[in-house]
C-alpha cells in the first residue's frame, strides 16, 4: 500500500449546524491515486468484521486504531470468562461465519440460547422459544475477548488489509475525491472513502462536524458472571423491575451465566460499590432465584447507557458504521448485531461499486445509508420506546396486559423476533 505524504487538504466542517454538518471537500480536478479503497477507523468488533469483510469483496483497506490488536492475542483459561459478552442473531452469525470468524470460535465457550423468558414488573410473560421459531437458536453468547481473538485472526488472513495500530490519528481532510488521514507522525493516508468504527464517542464523527451527541438514558449497566446452583438449560431470562431497570441472565457454558442489569444511575452506584457476593444475593432475589443461589465469578464491571439517532450516517466520502453510527438500549441485546449489519451492508455496496466505479462516490453511500435506515429505525424505536413504556408507574397494568396478550398469541410473538434473528 503506497504512502502518501501530508496534504494540502484542510480540514473543515459544513456551517449550519450539526443536524446538516458535512465535510467540505477542496476543489482538486485532478483525481489522485488512493492509498487504499477505505481507510476504517476503529478496530472493535465492527470495524474489524467490516475490513475482513471488505478485504473479501477484494478492497484494500488501512485498519487504524489507537490500541494494539495483540492484546486479544493470549487464550483464556479454562475459569477465565469475560464478564462482557454479546447475543449473536443468527443473521450476525452467519454474516460472520462468511469472513471466517466463526468458524475460529471456540466452539466449547459458545452458548445457543434455545428460549427467552422475559417478565413484566406486576405477572406479564413473553416466551420465545427457537423451536417454535424454526431456528436452532435464538441467539448465541459470545465473550468479547473470544470475538475480538477470532476477528482479529481473521482480519490478519484476510488479504489486502495494513493495520495500523497502536497509532493516534490527529486530523481528517476531505478532497473531491478522497479523505485523507493525517497521522500524530505525520504521516498521512488517503482513500475513496473513510469509515467511522471508533463508537459512541467518536472521534471521526467529531471531526467531520457531525456533533450530535448520545442522550444519556440515566442509567449504567451493570455486568458479571455467576455460577448457578441449577442448570439453565439453554435459557435466558429478563425482568422489567418496577423502579430498577431491566435485569437479564444469559446462559454461558455449563451452570454459569452472564448478568446484565440496566439500572438507573443511582443504584447502579450502590449495586457496582458491593462486594461480590453481596451483588449475587441482590442478582438472585431480583431474578425471583430462578436458578437458585448465585456465586460470583467475575468481578463487576458498568457502561454507562445513551441513545444516539443521526440526520444522517454518511457524508462527502464518509460512512459511520456501529455505535458511532447509532446507539441503542442493550435491553433488547441488539446493539453488535445493528453494527454488523451495518458492516454487512456497507462491504455489500462497495464491493458492487468496485467493478463499476468509485466507492466512495454519492449514490453509492447513499445506498448504504438507505439500507440500514429502515432496520436501524425499527430497533431504535423497538427499544427505546420499551424503556420509555416501563418508567411511569401509572402504565403498570397495561403493559403487563399487553405482554400477556402477545405472549399468548404465536403470530405476533414471531412477527417481533424476527427483526432480532435477521
Amino acid at each position: 500500500m503506497r504512502r502518501a505524504g501530508p496534504s494540502p487538504a484542510s480540514n473543515s466542517a459544513a456551517a449550519g449546524g450539526s443536524a446538516a454538518a458535512r465535510p467540505q471537500a477542496r476543489e482538486d480536478p485532478a483525481s489522485a491515486p488512493a492509498d487504499a479503497d477505505a481507510i476504517v477507523v476503529g478496530a472493535g468488533p465492527v470495524g474489524m468484521a467490516l475490513a475482513a469483510a471488505l478485504a473479501r469483496e477484494r478492497l484494500s483497506v488501512a485498519l487504524v486504531d489507537r490500541g494494539e490488536l495483540a492484546a486479544f492475542d493470549a487464550p483464556a483459561g479454562a475459569d477465565d470468562w469475560d464478564a462482557r459478552v454479546y447475543a449473536i442473531s443468527p443473521g450476525s452469525a452467519e454474516f460472520l461465519r462468511g469472513i471466517g470468524v466463526w468458524q475460529r470460535l471456540p466452539q466449547e465457550r459458545l452458548t445457543p440460547i434455545e428460549t427467552m423468558d422475559v417478565r413484566g414488573d406486576d405477572g406479564g410473560r413473553i416466551r420465545f422459544s427457537a423451536y417454535e421459531l424454526g431456528e436452532r437458536a435464538l441467539a448465541w453468547i459470545v465473550e468479547h475477548r473470544e470475538l475480538c481473538r477470532s476477528l482479529v485472526e481473521s482480519v490478519r488472513t484476510a488479504g489486502p488489509v495494513e493495520v495500523l495500530a497502536p497509532c493516534d490519528p490527529s486530523a481528517v481532510s476531505w478532497r473531491v475525491d478522497a479523505a485523507v488521514l493525517t497521522l500524530a507522525d505525520g504521516r498521512a493516508l488517503t482513500a475513496r472513502v473513510i469509515v467511522g468504527a471508533d463508537g459512541v464517542r467518536s472521534w471521526l464523527r467529531r471531526e467531520a462536524g457531525i456533533e450530535r451527541e448520545p442522550r444519556p438514558y440515566q442509567q449504567s449497566a451493570i455486568v458479571a458472571n455467576f455460577a448457578c446452583e441449577r442448570a439453565h438449560r439453554g435459557r435466558a431470562f429478563q425482568w422489567f423491575l418496577a423502579g430498577s431497570g431491566v435485569l437479564a441472565w444469559l446462559p454461558l457454558p455449563g451452570r454459569r451465566i452472564s448478568m446484565v442489569w440496566s439500572a438507573p444511575d443511582a443504584l447502579a452506584a450502590e449495586l457496582a460499590s458491593i462486594d461480590p457476593a453481596a451483588l449475587a444475593s441482590r442478582v438472585g432475589e431480583a431474578g425471583e432465584h430462578a436458578l437458585g443461589a448465585l456465586t460470583p465469578i467475575t468481578p463487576a464491571a458498568s457502561f454507562a447507557l445513551s441513545f444516539l439517532r443521526l440526520p444522517s450516517i454518511i457524508a462527502h466520502r464518509l460512512a459511520l458504521v456501529g455505535d458511532a453510527a447509532h446507539g441503542v438500549h442493550p435491553l433488547a441485546g441488539q446493539g453488535l448485531n445493528l453494527g454488523l449489519g451495518d458492516a454487512a451492508a456497507l462491504a455489500s455496496v462497495l464491493g458492487a461499486a468496485r467493478v463499476v466505479g468509485d466507492v466512495g462516490a454519492p449514490l453509492v453511500l447513499e445506498r448504504y445509508a438507505h439500507k440500514r435506515a429502515g432496520p436501524v429505525l425499527a430497533m431504535q424505536l423497538a427499544t427505546d420506546g420499551l424503556i420509555r413504556l416501563f418508567a411511569p408507574p401509572a402504565l403498570k397494568r397495561l403493559r403487563n396486559v399487553g405482554m400477556r396478550a402477545v405472549g399468548a398469541f404465536s403470530p405476533v410473538k414471531r412477527l417481533l423476533a424476527q427483526p432480532a434473528l435477521r
